[in-house]
């Protein structure tokens, strides 16, 4: 199955839906709102000056976000329908992104530049099948000396079933998770229904991908709370923090982690 067709239609199926959903809440974004969340926030700093490469920027908003920082910013993104109403989005709130249409993988056909920061985060690395390539995307796009900032979702979600009933999949899996549903994260009655690839990537390998491109591990940290209420059966304990409510917190929900090109 070509993953990568299929993944595309059914992020570019998504677009319109995420744009008018509560879940994105545009309105406030162009009003100042910052979308990015308090574990990437301390992991980025400063980064006034900086130039950042966004991998899988969806429609825009973490990388509109980036440059309203000071940062001088590139999204990148495999849907068509997400990099338009990025750089709709740039527009509209002024900043100067680029934005640009590429798989990962292929990013080095479409890009020749190297970044002092490679930024990505929450639900990116489970639509790629190999890290190992991604790590190398990761280590050639950044200066000697620059930082990778990732912010993911915790494997251990990915194990179990849509309702965190039952655990359905493997943790240590190289297999492929085909699925087809309705809706979308973003909105659950959203009119479309979707075909979609994805993988689970363990710690551990994500973990070694990066160390074996000679990217030293700087901080590493798991939370037992989600910045999104994007999964079903979802509790706020506080602002912009969720839980699995049957599992309360004690249920790795995300990790975040720098790494210094060495």
């Amino acid at each position: 199955m070509d993953y990568k067709q299929i993944n595309k239609e059914s992020w570019n199926k998504r677009v319109e839906s995420h744009v008018k959903s509560d879940f994105y809440n545009v309105d406030e974004f162009l009003k100042g709102n910052s979308s990015l969340n308090e574990p990437e926030l301390k992991l980025l700093g400063d980064i006034r000056g900086k130039s950042v490469l966004h991998l899988q920027c969806h429609f825009g908003q973490d990388s509109i976000s980036l440059a309203r920082m000071g940062a001088k910013v590139t999204g990148v993104d495999i849907s068509e329908k997400g990099i338009h109403t990025a750089q709709e989005l740039n527009k509209k709130c002024e900043t100067d992104a680029t934005f640009v249409v590429s798989d990962i993988y292929d990013l080095p056909n479409h890009l020749d530049q190297q970044f002092d920061i490679v930024f990505t985060s929450y639900g990116t690395i489970g639509w790629l099948p190999d890290v190992n390539k991604w790590a190398v995307i990761v280590n050639q796009f950044l200066k000697k000396g620059g930082r990778f900032v990732f912010a993911e979702f915790h494997p251990v979600v990915w194990m179990f079933d849509d309702n965190f009933n039952e655990i359905k999949y493997d943790y240590f899996t190289a297999d492929p998770i085909i699925e087809t549903s309705s809706g979308t994260y973003a909105n659950q009655n959203a009119p479309i229904e979707v075909e979609e690839i994805s993988w689970n990537h363990s710690l551990g390998e994500v973990l070694s991908a990066l160390i074996n491109e000679s990217l030293k591990i700087e901080s590493f940290e798991e939370f037992n709370y989600s910045p999104y209420n994007c999964f079903n059966g979802m509790k706020e304990m506080s602002p912009g923090s969720f839980y699995i409510e049957k599992f309360g917190t004690k249920l790795p929900l995300m990790y975040a982690l720098s790494a210094v090109k060495t």
